[in-house]
Order: structure tokens, then C-alpha cells, then sequence
């Protein structure tokens, strides 16, 4: 009896030895496969953005990429020991781009949603933000929360294709909506009275408040929305995907996340640089 089950351990053993690499699930495959495998040998890691996302990613004066998601991956591409490479790219290719190779990783202050985790791998998050409002100042005492412009008479602004545009479909559907290619134009429809408010992630609101929006715009600074923003490569890499949140936790815990945080979340010194 005994013999006869060592015996099917053995053939067991074989088979999952045989089968296995049919499949591509050995550790081997996945370490070879691994898109940090291609980046080591490369040298380089393309990050993939799109600049104009206040205070994540942008250009200078210069014409130089900077901002929060600029600065981490900075730091991440040192502890590869690689390059950093810039992949500007607008929005609505943005996951399209990814999974066809173009870059590495989607590091532009992305969203982390069930949707989007269909056609992508998230890290863990590495901010949290939330949907905020910029008020045209002629409603100001009349909207005091995002309910109060669920009426049809209130024209409500945002980007196409984000959460900020999920947000007034699903929370305040009866607002007349109109939606723009880039956030600061649907803000602009606000400060200039052509729409009521718009809304957006807490950071870029605050900005604009600051840059354009005193005496003009009210700014409704309680997020109305929990939104956890990530990293998101291609599916399938646990290798990168562990290396991504292990870097996370390092960069947490010994000063550099606190750094980054305070230069482009916590001050506004840095619109100088754009302006």
C-alpha cells in the first residue's frame, strides 16, 4: 500500500513537472518574462504619463517633465540602477499603450477602478485622493455640496474618461455635463461663467484655486469620493508588481515619500516653475 502511494507521488510529480511549463506558470518562466527582467537589460524604465495633471505631472518652462509621479519614478529608475525614461502620451491611449509595450508602467495619477483592473495590474496605492468642486463664485451659498447641483439647470464640467466624469454621471446625473480633452479647459468653463462648477481631483483643484481661481472660484475642498491612485502595469508579473510595493514601503519609511509629498502636495512653490 504504501509502495503504491509513493509510487502515485512520483507520477504526480512528473506530470506536474511536464505540465507546468506547457502552461508557463513555473517560476522560472515568470522570472524570465518579467518586464523587470527587460528593464534591467535595457538599462532603461519608460514611464508612461500624461503631463498636464497638476501637480503630478507637467512641464516646466524649460520644457523639462515635472511633478510628483515625475519625481517617484525618478527614484525608482535609481534603484533599478537604469535610466528614466519620459513616455508622454495622451490619456485615452494611455492602457492601450501599456499593454502594447510602448512603456513599462502607468505612472499618471491614475485611478485605481474595477474597470480599469479588467485590462490592468495596480501596486498598491500611493496617495488617496477624492473628487473636489470649483464653484463659479455667482452660486456661491447656493451650492454648498455636490447634491445641491444635481438639478438640470446647473452645467457642470470635467475631463473626459476619468473619474472625476464618473463621478457627475453617477452622483449627480441630472446635471447638464459637458466634458473636455484636458482639465484645465474644463476649469477655465467655470472660472469664465460658461458652466457653474467643475469637478475634479482634489489636487488639481487646489492648484488652479491657487494659480487662477481667488475672487473668482468657491472651492468645495471636502472630497465627495474615495479614490486610491496607483501605479498599473500589465497583468500577469507578480515580480514587478512585488518589486513595485516593496519599493512603496521603502520609500515610506525612510524619508523620501515624505519629501516628494511636501514639495509638490503640501506647498504650491512650484507653480513659479510653470508660470
Amino acid at each position: 500500500m504504501k509502495k503504491g502511494v509513493v509510487f502515485g507521488i512520483a507520477i504526480l510529480a512528473v506530470l506536474v513537472f511536464l505540465v507546468a511549463p506547457a502552461f508557463g506558470h513555473t517560476p522560472a518562466d515568470l522570472e524570465k518574462n518579467s518586464v523587470l527582467e527587460e528593464i534591467i537589460k535595457r538599462g532603461e524604465l519608460r514611464v508612461g504619463f500624461e503631463a498636464g495633471y497638476l501637480p503630478f505631472e507637467m512641464a516646466d518652462k524649460k520644457g523639462d517633465f515635472i511633478g510628483f509621479d515625475i519625481d517617484v519614478t525618478k527614484e525608482m529608475a535609481k534603484a533599478m540602477g537604469v535610466k528614466w525614461v519620459p513616455v508622454n502620451t495622451a490619456w485615452d491611449g494611455i492602457i492601450p499603450a501599456l499593454i502594447t509595450k510602448k512603456f513599462d508602467i502607468i505612472a499618471s495619477g491614475m485611478t485605481i477602478t474595477q474597470e480599469r483592473n479588467l485590462k490592468v495590474a495596480f501596486a498598491d496605492p500611493y496617495i488617496i485622493v477624492g473628487q473636489t468642486i470649483l464653484l463659479n463664485k455667482k452660486n456661491e451659498g447656493k451650492v454648498k455640496s455636490y447634491k445641491d447641483l444635481n438639478d438640470p439647470k446647473y452645467v457642470v464640467t470635467s475631463k473626459l474618461g476619468t473619474t472625476g466624469e464618473q463621478a457627475i454621471k453617477r452622483l449627480i446625473p441630472k446635471a447638464t455635463y459637458k466634458s473636455f480633452e484636458v482639465e484645465s479647459e474644463a476649469a477655465l468653463e467655470a472660472l469664465n461663467g460658461k458652466a457653474d462648477a467643475t469637478v475634479y481631483d482634489l489636487p488639481f483643484c487646489a492648484t488652479f484655486m491657487a494659480q487662477q481661481g481667488k475672487g473668482k472660484l468657491i472651492f468645495l475642498d471636502e472630497p465627495f469620493t474615495y479614490e486610491p491612485l496607483a501605479w498599473a502595469i500589465r497583468r500577469g508579473d507578480p515580480d514587478f508588481m512585488n518589486w513595485l510595493n516593496n519599493f512603496l514601503r521603502q520609500i515610506k519609511n525612510d524619508g523620501r515619500y515624505e519629501r516628494i509629498y511636501d514639495k509638490w502636495i503640501r506647498s504650491t512653490d512650484w507653480i513659479k516653475e510653470i508660470e
